[in-house]
């Protein structure tokens, strides 16, 4: 029977195993303020559960996260309806966040491509037109890593096959990834 006891030991057991990618996570966070430094928008997507990921982390760069300090260029792909609508209804869903990466990113900017399983179509294009642009791709992915790992220029794979598990370990990625920055921002080492 499922408890909530069984999730949380769960959840407790996917978190702590993410210290064995703390080297990875943190690279990230270090290309992250690079791309910032240089001029460059932080572009987030995903579908579900991390489109709301995408929003939430997003927020944080923008307005703040813990601290009051300078807003930092990010948009989450996933929120414009009438662009996400007008797209699917014209085109097709594989191309709605690769069609916004062609209309405003350019090599300065960094994708943050989010897919528990690593193989939803719609992210996968979006890195393709992102690497053509010449941008850098950081992937949060889970379960194996899927094509999303091998195609990102780094690649956060969750040692956990469950979604739940997965999503909350991103958010707290991404969360440390806004920690990191605000750091930077206050030691002089962002500008």
């Amino acid at each position: 029977m499922k408890t909530f006891i069984s999730d949380l030991e769960q959840h407790q057991r996917v978190i702590k195993q993410l210290a064995e990618l703390s080297d990875v996570i943190e690279a990230a966070g270090k290309l992250l303020i690079k791309t910032l430094k240089q001029g460059g928008k932080l572009l987030l997507c995903g579908n579900g559960g991390s489109a709301a990921d995408c929003q939430h982390i997003a927020a944080e760069f923008v307005v703040r996260y813990e601290k009051n300090r300078q807003a930092l260029a990010a948009i989450a792909l996933t929120t414009d309806s009438s662009i996400l609508t007008a797209h699917a209804n014209d085109f097709d869903f594989e191309t709605v966040f690769s069609r916004q990466v062609e209309a405003i990113a350019n090599e300065k900017d960094c994708l943050i491509a989010i897919s528990t399983s690593g193989n939803s179509k719609n992210i996968l294009k979006a890195v393709q037109a992102a690497k053509l642009k010449g941008m850098t791709v950081v992937a949060l992915t889970g379960c194996e890593g899927g094509e999303l790992s091998r195609q990102a220029t780094i690649s956060v794979i969750v040692p956990s096959m469950v979604t739940a598990r997965i999503q909350e370990a991103h958010i707290l990625i991404g969360h440390w990834w806004c920690g990191t920055i605000e750091e930077a921002l206050n030691a002089g080492n962002y500008s």
